[in-house]
């Protein structure tokens, strides 16, 4: 039997511990998949296929954030229910986050399909890359369903306290993918394309398995298809939630997109070294990303409880942890740079392009897990409409902007594209501590009333 787990009782440290690592590990290994496209790719391909890779990803990443938002909403909303006990619309909100997914997937495959290569073009692709990426594209837009399906399975799950599942599930696809991506790319020199169709098969191959299991395990939701319904009251509180977040999270690619697009017109050298950077920076940031999550959801039911010092005391812990792995991995970045891009290619050209790019990067890694813990205090409370205000203050009109000047104005070439990232996350601090000290974070947004929501149930 599937037990989902309250995370508003017991010892607040080992809980925000034991719920986040399997969260850290799960990210780690999630994050393998687009590194090891680019590891191999790169030491099978060269850098025009590394720059493919690349530039398919960011614009995938721009299809992902609806779902990852999406989920997101769905979370808060069920680490709230769960929280305050009360559980009984967890079907139908599980059965309208999936039914509203499955049918954005559908009508983002064809818009994609359709617009590729005017996309391409929109972001200066440089010629060497243009043919790979496109076709890339194709292939990942493809399994879009898989992908969607993919991340609402796993938030799902996370937001009824288990973050253990889905580690398996990510595990086995990850393994999955470095495999394929190995016969696809290096047996079968297939580039961009092989790792695409290798990331596809392997998320296809992990929602399958994680849907038997669930069944298996009596899940809350059984996946029946006479469950796949939108419920309109449930619809409009995801929406109220996740759509911030998938805006903002929009428009952090957006940001990084633009910075993609002001790289390719540099040349195919500096467009791989991004992408590298931009590959390792995934691996980075990723415990400041799962102690993100991990205390939005534990926030959330604990906020759910009427339990507001608990909340408060998971963001601090939270904190203090990402903190202290973040900053070991900023030193480690520094001391050794050119290790690191040699992961990911040999060139020495590459590596002497990068250097400058990882060096102004790197700072973001001492001030992201401040910014992402008070995001997730922030996000499990459901001020998601905040977060969105933030972020397209440090998106838009910070890290675009400071991109440009950097590069071009102030002629700081890729250093100074790098170090717009650390400036943009220095503005997000302050309107976060900002929004903290005014105590607006503590007004509530979700309104759980299960009577109201049975009654629209009878309606149905």
């Amino acid at each position: 039997m599937y037990q989902h787990n309250n995370l508003s009782k017991g010892n607040v440290v080992k809980q925000l511990v034991m719920f986040a690592l399997p969260f850290i590990i799960s990210n780690l290994v999630q994050t393998l998949y687009s590194v090891a496209d680019m590891i191999i790719v790169g030491q099978y391909c060269g850098t025009a296929s590394m720059s493919s890779v690349n530039i398919g990803g960011q614009v995938t990443n721009l299809m992902l954030n609806i779902a990852v938002g999406l989920s997101a909403g769905a979370t808060v909303l069920i680490a709230q229910s769960v929280g305050a006990e009360k559980t009984k619309q967890l079907n139908k909100i599980i059965g309208t986050l999936l039914t509203s997914l499955l049918i954005t997937a559908f009508v983002m495959t064809f818009l994609m399909i359709i617009f590729h290569n005017p996309i391409l073009r929109m972001i200066k692709t440089p010629k060497e890359s243009f043919v790979e990426a496109g076709n890339y594209l194709i292939v990942t837009a493809i399994g879009t369903i898989f992908i969607f399906v993919y991340n609402a399975l796993g938030a799902i799950m996370r937001g009824l306290g288990d973050s253990k599942s889905p580690l398996y599930f990510v595990t086995i696809a990850c393994i999955t993918n470095v495999v394929l991506d190995l016969i696809f790319v290096g047996v079968f020199n297939l580039g961009a394309v092989g790792a695409g169709v290798a990331t596809v098969i392997s998320q296809a191959l992990s929602v399958v398995l994680c849907i038997i299991y669930l069944r298996r395990k009596h899940f809350v939701f059984d996946f029946h298809y006479k469950n796949f319904l939108i419920e309109g009251t449930h619809l409009k509180s995801i929406l109220k939630l996740g759509i911030p977040i998938s805006v903002q999270n929009l428009i952090t690619n957006i940001s990084f997109l633009f910075i993609t697009t002001l790289v390719n017109s540099i040349g195919v050298t500096a467009s791989a070294a991004v992408g590298a950077v931009g590959k390792y920076n995934g691996f980075a940031i990723l415990p400041a990303i799962a102690m993100n999550a991990a205390i939005s959801t534990m926030c959330a039911q604990n906020l759910g409880a009427g339990r507001e010092d608990r909340a408060k005391k998971t963001w601090l812990t939270g904190m203090a942890i990402s903190c202290a792995i973040s900053y070991l991995i900023y030193f480690l970045t520094i001391l050794f740079p050119g290790e690191v891009l040699g992961l990911f290619s040999q060139e020495e050209e590459l590596v002497l392009v990068g250097k400058p790019y990882l060096y102004g990067f790197s700072f973001d890694y001492l001030l992201v897990p401040i910014a992402f813990s008070m995001n997730g205090l922030f996000i499990g409370a459901g001020h998601t409409t905040y977060s969105l205000f933030t972020n397209i203050m440090s998106g838009i009109v910070v890290r675009i902007p400071m991109a440009y000047l950097l590069c071009v104005v102030f002629d700081m070439g890729l250093f100074g594209v790098g170090l717009s990232v650390p400036l943009a996350t220095l503005s997000a601090i302050l309107c976060n501590l900002w929004f903290f000290l005014s105590g607006r974070w503590k007004m509530k947004t979700i309104h759980l009333d299960e009577e109201e929501v049975e009654v629209c149930e009878n309606r149905s």
